[in-house]
């Protein structure tokens, strides 16, 4: 009877082994990608940034924290992605996390885009240039309680600094 028993749930476990499963598969890997206004090939990316700049912002890479040229960089101006120039940060809006990498408690919202990453383990916020897609950093709820409350954490190397007196 035993036998009998543990052939039956031998034989369930393998029929849930069905299509089921190999549809949601294919349904995960076939995720839309969103269309952005800045679109390029993964060639002209490549020719067109840094090593580091291609590695964040189109790989999703992250620059090692207090490397980065804007960490403690306080002059007043403006933030934009380095891959497409759109406007992303102000710097009054900068202050000084101790995370490593700069931070700021808002952005332009306009052009920025966020999207649900749970890569290595945690869930968390990524923050994407709404222009060109690229990755800037993640979004986090630690920020200054008497503003925002909120801490965008971003890589340097995915923002170039315009100087007040140079913006248009």
């Amino acid at each position: 009877m035993k036998h009998v028993w543990l052939i039956g749930v031998l034989f369930c476990l393998v029929g849930c082994q069905g299509n089921a499963q190999q549809k949601n598969v294919a349904s995960n890997t076939q995720k839309k990608e969103k269309a952005y206004a800045v679109q390029k090939t993964d060639a002209e990316w490549k020719a067109e940034l840094t090593d580091m700049e291609y590695f964040v912002l189109r790989k999703k890479g992250t620059e090692r924290a207090f490397t980065g040229k804007y960490n403690k960089f306080y002059e007043e101006g403006t933030y934009v992605c380095a891959g497409c120039s759109a406007k992303l940060y102000e710097s009054p809006y900068k202050y000084n996390s101790g995370s490593g990498w700069p931070s700021f408690d808002r952005g332009v919202d306009a052009n920025l885009a966020y999207e649900s990453d749970t890569s290595h383990g945690m869930i968390r916020t990524e923050i994407l240039c709404g222009t060109c897609g690229g990755h800037l950093g993640h979004i986090f709820n630690d920020g200054p309680s008497d503003t925002t409350g909120k801490r965008h954490c971003i890589n340097s190397v995915a923002l170039k600094f315009i100087p007040k007196n140079e913006a248009n």
